[in-house]
């Protein structure tokens, strides 16, 4: 089976409110096998998929290497989620072949769903009201943020006073078998971080995303020792290099690192690995249906701690797409049809590229039993 052509595609009705991309490939085969994918920007994209044409779409392994070694440079972020979105498709084509779910291809269900959080559940009043509410629709917890609020000024010391007030409602209001969350949003420096988190503490958050700010993740190491609520970190995060040396430290307690992001699901089965050897658990980041379908599949086959995060009350299928994850009660089931289970319909999404013709920029060197290795 060979690699004939890549194309990529614009929903008809992209994602307004948040910069995740939503743009879809397709990587068709000489066997007529099609996978798709999510993610990425045109140029990154056109880039990966010129080194696929003529390739087996079966060495997924070996593509992922030469997609993120085959230019001069390593891989950036926004190589990354290109990178991503191809691999994605990869594997939905392995899937096909073998007319079997992903979760099977990788060893089979060790869970019978995966529960979910919500961020931004539909409001009921106050935050109250509204944790309760999504705690009875069948969602494992609530989270709520540091400075959603209106206009443009933050003022951290009183932000810190309003957000354990609100922690503190929520508390009440779901009482002690509920669980709730909360995203410092990297809005707060490190002394306010460490106030909030003290504050909050009695309350037993499920965990607190993203105290500080990710440029410097080594940060978190002064942060610590100084908290002993749950800390989740890594929504801006890629691959295994982003984030293992707070994995392996037990800087942080939850990755957040999500897909196509981290490089696809090649490299997230490698996160997942080094975060079940450490005891840490997952709570990937809210991304597009065809990548939340992967998730799904994914994190169906680790028996680590994962919950994942939902925007809204539900999960939306949108016009290019006629089936997606199954989600119901505030949970993910994980879907029996082959591939990752998504169906792609062309005519809810305009074309923007096509790649049917190889190309390699640098030289591709192999070690002597064929293995990649940089040039």
């Amino acid at each position: 089976m060979k690699i004939t052509r890549i194309c990529i595609y614009r929903p008809q009705r992209p994602n307004p409110t948040f910069n995740q991309s939503d743009l879809l490939v397709t990587v068709e085969t000489d066997s007529g096998i099609t996978g798709i994918g999510e993610g990425g920007s045109v140029e990154p994209l056109t880039q990966c998929a010129a080194m696929l044409i003529g390739q087996d779409p079966a060495r997924i392994q070996h593509l992922w290497q030469v997609m993120y070694r085959g230019y001069f440079y390593p891989a950036g972020r926004e190589k990354l989620h290109a990178l991503g979105a191809l691999d994605l498709a990869l594997w939905d084509i392995k899937g096909k072949q073998y007319n079997a779910p992903l979760y099977e291809l990788l060893g089979g269900r060790s869970r019978d769903y995966l529960e979910c959080y919500s961020t931004g559940f539909p409001w009921k009043g106050s935050h109250g009201e509204t944790a309760r509410a999504c705690i009875e629709a069948g969602f494992r917890a609530y989270r709520t943020a540091v400075g959603d609020m209106p206009g443009n000024v933050f003022d951290a010391r009183r932000e810190v006073e309003r957000a354990a007030e609100i922690c503190r409602e929520i508390r009440a209001a779901i009482g002690e078998q509920g669980d709730w969350a909360i995203d410092f949003h990297t809005r707060l420096d490190l002394p306010d971080a460490v106030r909030l988190c003290s504050l909050i503490e009695p309350y037993n958050p499920l965990f607190v995303e993203d105290p500080l700010r990710s440029e410097n993740p080594a940060a978190l190491a002064s942060l610590r020792p100084l908290v002993k609520v749950p800390i989740a970190v890594g929504e801006q995060f890629g691959d295994r290099w982003d984030i293992n040396e707070l994995i392996e430290a037990r800087t942080i307690d939850y990755a957040r690192v999500t897909l196509p992001n981290t490089g696809g699901i090649t490299e997230f089965l490698r996160i997942a690995a080094l975060c079940e050897t450490h005891y840490i658990g997952m709570v990937p980041h809210f991304t597009g249906p065809v990548a939340l379908a992967a998730l799904v599949h994914v994190l169906s086959a680790f028996s680590l701690p994962a919950v994942m995060e939902i925007a809204g009350e539900r999960p939306h299928l949108p016009p290019h797409l006629t089936r997606g994850c199954n989600f119901r009660d505030g949970r993910l089931w994980p879907e029996a049809r082959p591939g990752l289970g998504v169906e792609f319909d062309p005519a809810g999404a305009g074309l923007l590229a096509e790649v049917t013709e190889h190309r390699a920029p640098i030289p591709t060197y192999r070690r002597p039993d064929g293995s990649f290795t940089n040039w």
